[in-house]
């Protein structure tokens, strides 16, 4: 069977030319989920082992009989357990939803998946209710990062078992969501790419949401590309992207407020060493205060949107079964109770002004660039104090949170060398933007592959 840290176009030339099935992929991903050394107990909530396989039966058939098939027919994807599929419970990460009814209908991102052709697995572990971006998970497990498994690191958030799913060979490529950071934030710490459109792109019709205003539908995979090309499906576009920017005088914007602070060795060695080259291959690299991000703590002091959109959603949940709860979620979910009509708007009207502020700094760069996640992935033991928690989370999800808040557009990918802790180069731009931040992407990961 192909390796499985192959891209979903190399996995899309394998079937077309016969080399491999699409029931081989699916086996050799059930036989890694089954494998009880690995970590698909955690990764995956439910598996859907009958379906894909009679979805790959059925796709190979269709090959067989020379029949025309999609692009990607037979690829297996793993679904976030936020999104609705068919005949199935969608429980979010959580326990309260246990007994919820099956889904009638698959949610838009899947049917739209589907109709491409991809086959699905099954669905994947994430924090409760997509609440924080560390990836832990009392109820099912944390699935652990490949990068020193053995220490026990975790995945990132709230995607978790997405990229751990994508890492492991449990799948090609992964569908996430990304309110704050949840595709980009375990795309970089397990060293994968991850993509958070502009938020309007992708319907959300089917997802169980966290923020209707913050929410966007990604994927996460082993290339821009992959992602690239989960977009242009999710996003309706005819066209499979292919674009890739000069870096010939691109002007990259490096904020200087808060996205450097608190970068540890391994961040800071890496960042660097991708600006360097970026700048010897021609890029402009440009220091920019990008000082409005220092107001958006202040902003959103009383829990911002996240609180304000989860508290009506989950009230009377809490009140029936607050006891089932991950209390590290539920302490977030209940700030929203304070919020008032009044604070809402005032909210809106601040975002409003802060978004068209930010965005003037956009008028004379391409891209802006700084780290994913300022820190390599903690341990799960370090994690185990409250406050250690809530420190570290609120340091992971600062940067990406800033993009999510713009309206804008981001990709994470790695750009640490090989054999050495994952770190993620984010890239951003404001919304509407997405393909020619792709562009720039693709340019950027060849690049840094060019070791």
């Amino acid at each position: 069977m192909t390796p499985p840290d192959k891209s979903l176009e190399h996995l899309s030339a394998e079937l077309d030319a016969g080399r491999v099935t699409s029931r081989a992929l699916v086996e050799d991903c059930l036989a890694r989920i089954a494998d009880p050394s690995g970590e698909g107990a955690r990764v995956y909530t439910l598996v859907d082992a009958d379906g894909a396989r009679r979805a790959a039966d059925a796709i190979d058939a269709a090959r067989a009989r020379g029949e025309s098939t999609r692009r990607l027919a037979g690829i297996p994807i793993s679904i976030k357990d936020l999104f609705d599929i068919e005949g199935q419970v969608t429980t979010a990460g959580s326990r309260v939803l246990a007994e919820a009814p099956p889904a009638a209908r698959d949610a838009e991102a899947v049917a739209r998946l589907r109709e491409a052709g991809f086959v699905v697995m099954g669905r994947t572990n994430m924090t409760e209710f997509a609440y924080s971006g560390l990836g832990l998970n009392p109820h099912h497990g944390t699935p652990l990062n490949p990068y020193d498994r053995k220490t026990g690191r975790i995945p990132g958030g709230s995607s978790s078992g997405a990229a751990v799913s994508v890492t492991d060979g449990m799948a090609a490529v992964g569908l996430g969501t990304d309110t704050g950071g949840s595709c980009r934030i375990p795309a970089a710490l397990t060293g994968l790419t991850g993509f958070k459109p502009t938020a309007a792109r992708v319907p959300a019709t089917g997802a169980f949401p966290l923020s209707t205003t913050l929410d966007s539908i990604g994927g996460i995979g082993r290339t821009v590309n992959c992602c690239a090309i989960v977009d242009a499906i999710l996003s309706g576009d005819p066209v499979y992207p292919n674009e890739r920017a000069s870096l010939a005088g691109l002007r990259m914007g490096v904020p200087q407020t808060l996205v450097l602070d608190g970068m540890d060795h391994d961040v800071a060695s890496a960042f660097q060493d991708a600006l360097r080259r970026l700048s010897q291959a021609g890029a402009a690299i440009v220091d920019i205060p990008f000082a409005e991000f220092a107001e958006l703590a202040a902003i959103n002091a009383k829990g911002g949107y996240t609180a304000a959109e989860s508290y009506p959603l989950h009230r009377d949940m809490m009140a029936r079964h607050g006891d089932l709860y991950d209390p590290r979620v539920k302490v977030r979910i209940e700030k929203g109770a304070q919020l008032t009509a009044q604070d809402v708007a005032e909210l809106h009207a601040r975002r409003a002004d802060w978004i068209r502020r930010t965005n003037r700094h956009f008028e004379t760069l391409d891209v802006m660039a700084c780290p994913t996640v300022p820190v390599i992935a903690p341990t799960v033991r370090e994690l185990a104090d409250d406050e250690a928690y809530g420190r570290t989370n609120l340091l992971v999800l600062r940067n990406p949170t800033f993009i999510n808040f713009l309206d804008g557009c981001a990709i994470s990918l790695p750009c640490h060398a090989p054999g050495t802790a994952p770190v993620g180069l984010m890239l951003a731009a404001p919304g509407g933007q997405d393909r020619r931040l792709l562009a720039v992407a693709r340019a950027v990961e060849a690049l840094l592959a060019a070791r």
